[in-house]
């Protein structure tokens, strides 16, 4: 008799469903797991054996085969254990077979029976929902599962507790979904003095989520800035919650075990490997990019990444997706993200500060800024200086909008947005849009577009980048209010994009 329970094998954020089959025949004592595992699904029987030694339960004398269909799928991963146990008590006929036949089940065994949590718990929940099927899993990753409304998830802390459950002694209630709530900022925008038109590039940038770049001296707030950007920011929408928690499952970022609304906010250090950023090494990963899906990716001293990590982030910004290309993976994950990256005016910081002037000045600019390529920094939209604070405002008591004053405006934006682009697939913010439906929302009035047109002529703006402006200039004109795109929203839109232009 063959016994069947079901598991899934991760390749990326989906779950591939896998038929878990024990056949328990005569022959010499062996216990084997076949198709194609990786060494932490081998062992598997090791940790499964203890664990049935630890309630009392022995092995037969005969030969134990684990098969892992489809065959030619790669399985990795610890969360096999689970599964694994129940296809043999199944054939074992200590638990019933159509109990395991009904359930997807991932967790990784104790060699004491105790089921420690796993990553992947969410997307093996959608999975599961998809084929009608329960979702049994260790306690620890239930209240993540439970969000995925549409099937039963049972959190055990024990195999020995899975046993009672499927042999009716003692069943296990349904696990409740868990959210982590989000902890009050303790940063606000009041505390930046000065930096009024930083301010404003930074609420633009938040409203219709627009790459946003600064460069400035040392100590001159860069930092501080992007720092307080998630505290002007919406909270994650319920489908952005669940996308952005799926790459977290996977990644085993999950908190507290259940789903934050907060926005992500990944700040790499400029040392980090290209696999750190885009994704890839074990098991094909996500990156950075990914983790800060529907958040924000800030990029500080943008010139000392490395030349090649820079270049690759060229086309995730523009397809918010990125192909993880591996020998033996060939993985997608999803990456919109809101760039911000900053830097020094040269690698000395004191280009601009005429008490220190940079003796090498301005080759030292042209030579440290020029590691980021023109392409890279054409998908920027908003370019900004940002000038020192004078020790006199230093001193000054904080003032200007709190982060809740201009989150309020980047919310009814983005609200605006949102019912703009309501039957647009794959589009949530001005930023998303692009073709024809750019030109049918973000089409300026006659002065608008003639101002537009001059710009671009005199400065040669690309094809992109002329279109880059009409997106912020839309943005701006939702956070005003305004239906149109008018001649000042142009401008304002134009003004932050030539200001650090050579040109100008």
């Amino acid at each position: 008799m063959v016994a069947r329970a079901y598991t899934v094998a991760f390749e990326g954020v989906d779950a591939h469903q896998v038929e878990v089959q024990c056949a328990v025949t005569p022959g010499l004592p062996a216990f084997s797991i076949v198709g194609l595992p990786d060494k932490a699904v081998s062992e598997a029987r090791d940790r499964v054996r203890a664990a049935l030694n630890a309630m009392a339960i022995a092995l037969p004398s005969k030969r134990i085969t684990v098969n892992l269909s489809p065959a030619d799928l790669p399985k990795e991963g610890s969360h096999f254990d689970l599964p694994v146990a129940m296809a043999l008590l199944a054939a074992l006929q200590i638990i019933p077979e159509d109990a395991t036949e009904s359930t997807v089940s991932l967790g990784e065994l104790s060699l004491d029976g105790t089921l420690v949590a796993v990553t992947g718990a969410l997307p093996a929940a959608m999975t599961a929902s998809e084929g009608n099927r329960i979702l049994l899993c260790p306690e620890a990753s239930g209240a993540e599962a439970a969000w995925v409304g549409d099937t039963q998830v049972i959190g055990a802390k024990s195999l020995a507790e899975v046993v009672r459950h499927f042999t009716g002694q003692s069943p296990l209630p349904p696990a409740q979904p868990g959210e982590v709530t989000a902890a009050a900022a303790a940063s606000d925008l009041r505390d930046v003095k000065g930096q009024e038109r930083a301010k404003r590039a930074l609420e633009i940038a938040a409203a219709g989520r627009h790459h946003f770049f600064m460069q400035g001296s040392p100590g001159s707030g860069k930092s501080m800035l992007a720092a307080r950007l998630p505290t002007i920011l919406p909270p994650l929408s319920p489908p952005e919650a669940l996308e952005t928690s799926m790459i977290h499952s996977v990644a085993g970022l999950m908190d507290q075990g259940g789903i934050s609304r907060t926005r992500p906010f990944r700040e790499p250090h400029h040392t980090a490997s290209m696999a750190a950023i885009v994704g890839g090494g074990r098991r094909a990963s996500p990156g950075e990019i990914s983790l800060a899906h529907n958040g924000v990716l800030f990029l500080d001293e943008l010139p000392e990444f490395s030349r090649a990590v820079l270049e690759t982030l060229r086309q995730p910004i523009e397809t918010g997706t990125v192909m993880v290309a591996r020998a033996n993976a060939h993985v997608s994950y999803p990456c919109r993200f809101l760039l911000v990256a900053a830097a020094n005016p040269c690698r000395c910081g004191e280009m601009y500060d005429p008490a220190r002037a940079c003796s090498r000045a301005p080759n030292c600019g042209e030579d440290y800024l020029g590691r980021i390529s023109g392409p890279l920094m054409d998908r920027i939209d908003l370019r900004l200086e940002v000038p020192p604070v004078s020790y006199r405002d230093l001193d000054l008591p904080a003032d200007g909008e709190s982060s809740a004053m201009v989150a309020s405006r980047v919310a009814a934006a983005r609200d605006l947005q949102t019912r703009r682009y309501a039957t647009v697939k794959g589009a949530r913010v001005n930023a998303d849009i692009h073709g024809a439906a750019l030109e049918e929302v973000a089409a300026p009035d006659a002065e608008g577009r003639s101002f537009l047109l001059k710009v671009a002529e005199k400065f040669g703006l690309s094809a992109r980048g002329y279109h880059r402006v009409l997106r912020v200039a839309r943005t701006i004109a939702d956070l005003e209010g305004s239906k149109d795109v008018r001649r000042p929203h142009v401008a304002e839109a134009v003004s932050f994009r030539l200001q650090m232009s050579k040109e100008v």
